[in-house]
């Protein structure tokens, strides 16, 4: 009994330390100057969409206003 809770307690060990190892690995891993870059990029084609996007509304907006000029 005392030789399969030890074989049992190092079997915990062993799996809570690869955990440890991974999580500690992953914190570590930088993103690339790529990624942001790619972000920025991303960022910017949105914001130039957006401001795309309001211009042809308003303009079909002031087509379709009556003229109330008399």
């Amino acid at each position: 009994m005392t030789t399969m809770a030890i074989a049992l307690l190092g079997l915990l060990l062993l799996v809570a330390a690869a955990v440890v190892f991974v999580a500690w690995r992953d914190r570590n891993r930088l993103s690339s100057d790529e990624d942001r870059a790619a972000a920025l990029r991303a960022g910017a084609g949105q914001d130039r969409h957006e401001a795309e996007r309001h211009i042809v509304q308003g303009q079909a907006a002031s087509r379709n206003m009556p003229n109330n000029s008399i």
